[in-house]
């Protein structure tokens, strides 16, 4: 059973670290101008919750020309024969699985502590939703960013299987509409290390919701390798 390598709890003091590797070419930035020192795929940044939800940049958010078909997902980026959906329930089974045959697994849904043995009851999430992400800096990507958004399997806090019907409730919301029943403050964490990881903006009433409810969490680090 594949296994993602989880993301690394750090002191509580915000550090950013400059990745080693060649900068990427000017189209992978958000706004298309050629990235500086400050951002390059590979950085990692790391900082407590609380400091973590207050860097996040605000901005208004614009639906315009969304549409969920330009974020192509459930891809088969390695070409295993498994796509994205089915390597999330091959990683996330708490019994031996694979992504080719799933009979067996047992999948733990955190949003709502229900389990489950039927994988058809599992969706995949994408913690933050394609039009929130649309909404807040992905409509400036280019198609290929959107896929690898879509398709996220570098950082596992970026998919997360839950009961259908859950995620189905949450739909497009972020936190200050939607918040899960319980594990509240895991769901912020994995929330806010996906908009740094995408460098992704929110809007004032998201981060106001955000900061409020980062206030009763345990100020733990969040450490997260840029992705764009």
């Amino acid at each position: 059973m594949k296994k993602l390598a989880l993301a690394t709890i750090t002191g509580v003091v915000a550090t950013l670290v400059i990745g080693v590797g060649p900068a990427p070419a000017a189209h992978s930035a958000p706004d298309h101008r050629k990235p500086g020192p400050a951002q390059r795929v590979g950085e990692t940044y790391s900082a407590p919750l609380v400091t973590a939800v207050n860097n996040l940049p605000v901005a208004t958010e614009v639906r315009t020309g969304y549409l969920r078909s330009k974020f192509t997902h459930w891809v088969d980026a390695d070409g295993d024969g498994c796509n994205t959906r089915y390597e999330v329930l091959d990683i996330e089974s708490e019994t031996s699985v694979t992504c080719s045959n799933l009979s067996g697994g047992r999948w733990f849904s955190y949003y709502d502590r229900v389990s489950w043995t039927d994988p058809g009851r599992i969706d995949i999430d994408h913690v933050v939703p394609l039009a929130e992400a649309w909404d807040s800096g992905a409509r400036n990507w280019t198609s290929a960013q959107r896929q690898s958004f879509a398709n996220d399997l570098g950082d596992s806090r970026s998919l997360v299987g839950v009961t259908d019907s859950v995620n189905g409730a949450k739909g497009d919301q972020d936190p200050a509409q939607w918040l899960p029943t319980y594990d509240k403050c895991r769901y912020l964490r994995e929330f806010v290390a996906v908009k740094i990881r995408w460098r992704l903006t929110v809007n004032s009433g998201e981060k106001t919701a955000m900061q409020n409810l980062a206030a009763g969490c345990s100020n733990v680090s969040i450490t997260v390798v840029r992705a764009i």
